[in-house]
């Protein structure tokens, strides 16, 4: 594959018609589209950064042979992201017979989810997603589904209501083909998966697209030699891959971008290899299945990736894009770090490691060279004699940034004795970072109250965080150091320290749905 090998022309599924999109603007959103070209406009602006959830629409590509469908924000996704995919608005749901709501739409309706209906569309979506992929999901299922959708109307428990009611609902509708897969057991492909498997056959991408409108120019590459072939001859170029921050570049910024490079349809990049040692985690998978693959091995950290953003954002954003975007408040750095991550950057056929702790060299500054870029992260695997833990704490549960962001991984020898120690935050300073001297403080330790408020005073010095909106500089060094107190208490002996024994919000019995 090379660079001139290309097409110049956008292919999806909609509606059961292939849908070809040529002479637009690269960064021209699916919002904008869905509203002021197709007249879709079920499909609601609210905040355009994709928070609010009023945008929401389903897309849905091959994997392994099956359609997987996610929901995602339309708001900051681009229309060229649509390349070889199958989309559904609210109107895609709309049936044959008039007289025949879907499931979904039956149920909020019965159940009187909407009010003043600007929201009810993207909560309709997000129940869609869900209605494709479980059978009767639990109250933490539903709200995790519904964590990326806001109401000011209805208090949500209604909602909530009909994400229960749409499962016992009657229908000759097509229902949840994939439920069966993803427990393992074989189930058959029906007559609507089968057409939207050939019909995605017949669009898969071939060549690299290649669009140019107005002195902007955008590229998806197939295959890793083309890409890194782009990036070294337009090493300015803007990369992307689940585009969830450059989405408010445009949105909010209105920034101009001249060149764009898109990740998302590298197989090279999609894939993660897992090994005895490690785990590595390609730049195109999403932040959902980069979550679901490391919560195999490092079960404590199913609340922070559950917090992480809201399932639309994380259905299309990156593991690998939020370590390169090297926000200062990026939740899952402080994790990677104390894990001590590699990231693999490549920049043309060479390869360079870097350690994550290493890689972060100021505010917005990297270790990545011109016409570099990061092909994969390498998490190591071979900490089952270790303790670890990650907490996040913001003004709200869900969908929100972090005041402080915490975690942790120790050794302890029978005795007591700390052998290994990585402690690492974020919101604490310019970048993510690890508390050196509090490491060193705790290494060769035991692992005591008095080690403990050594280690507590020692943060002061690793740490001198800035106040801002979301907390004081005087707030987040006494939560860092109460967090650093908490995972103490729950490593002592005899503590389970289970996330269920200490958050009432997680996971617990009397919460679910059953």
């Amino acid at each position: 594959m090379t660079v001139s090998a290309s097409e110049s022309v956008i292919r999806f599924i909609l509606d059961g018609a292939v849908v070809s999109v040529s002479h637009i603007d690269p960064s021209l959103t699916l919002l904008q589209y869905l509203r002021e070209t197709l007249y879709r406009s079920g499909t609601k602006e609210g905040c355009a950064e994709g928070d609010c959830g009023a945008c929401t629409v389903v897309l849905g590509e091959l994997v392994d042979g099956r359609v997987s469908l996610r929901s995602v924000n339309a708001c900051i996704q681009f229309v060229a992201m649509l390349h070889g995919k199958v989309l559904f608005t609210v109107e895609s749901l709309k049936p044959k017979h008039d007289s025949e709501l879907h499931p979904v739409q039956q149920a909020m309706v019965d159940c009187h989810g909407s009010q003043c209906g600007f929201c009810t569309s993207g909560f309709v979506m997000s129940l869609f997603a869900l209605f494709k992929s479980s059978v009767n999901p639990d109250r933490s299922q539903i709200n995790d589904a519904l964590s990326g959708n806001l109401c000011r109307c209805t208090g949500y428990k209604p909602i909530i209501d009909a994400a229960q009611e749409m499962f016992a609902i009657e229908t000759n509708q097509p229902r949840n083909w994939l439920t069966q897969a993803a427990l393992n057991e074989p189930q058959p492909i029906d007559d609507f998966e089968k057409a939207l498997i050939d019909q995605l056959e017949a669009i898969r991408p071939v060549k690299m697209l290649q669009l140019e409108h107005s002195e902007k120019q955008y590229f998806a590459p197939l295959d890793l030699q083309s890409l890194t072939k782009l990036i070294r001859d337009k090493p300015d170029a803007t990369l992307i891959a689940g585009n969830t921050d450059v989405g408010l570049w445009v949105n909010k910024q209105l920034r101009d971008l001249p060149e764009v490079i898109s990740l998302s349809l590298v197989e090279d990049l999609k894939k993660i290899d897992i090994t005895d040692s490690d785990i590595t985690i390609g730049a195109a998978v999403s932040l959902s299945d980069a979550f679901a693959a490391l919560v195999k091995y490092y079960p404590e950290l199913k609340e922070l990736f559950r917090r992480f953003a809201s399932q639309p954002v994380r259905n299309a954003g990156t593991l690998v894009g939020n370590v390169a975007n090297g926000s200062p408040i990026g939740d899952s750095m402080p994790i990677l770090i104390a894990l001590q991550s590699e990231l693999i950057l490549r920049k043309a056929d060479s390869q360079r490691i870097v350690a994550l702790d290493q890689f972060y060299l100021g505010y917005q500054q990297k270790d990545c060279q011109p016409g570099e870029f990061i092909e994969a992260i390498r998490i190591p695997l071979n900490t089952k004699h270790y303790r670890l833990a990650s907490y996040k704490v913001s003004k709200r549960y869900d969908q929100d940034i972090s005041a402080v962001c915490a975690a942790f991984v120790i050794g302890l020898d029978e005795d007591g004795t700390i052998f290994h120690c990585r402690v690492a935050y974020g919101g604490m300073a310019a970048t993510p970072a690890r508390a050196r001297n509090t490491g060193k403080v705790l290494l060769g330790s035991k692992w005591n109250e008095k080690n403990l408020a050594l280690a507590m005073a020692t943060l002061a010095e690793d740490f001198s965080p800035l106040s801002d909106v979301r907390a004081s500089s005087d707030y987040r060094l006494k939560v860092a150091q109460n967090l650093l107190t908490r995972f103490y208490l729950e490593t002592q002996p005899g503590q389970s320290g289970a996330v269920s024994q200490v958050n009432r919000l997680n996971d617990l019995p009397g919460l679910r749905h059953e």
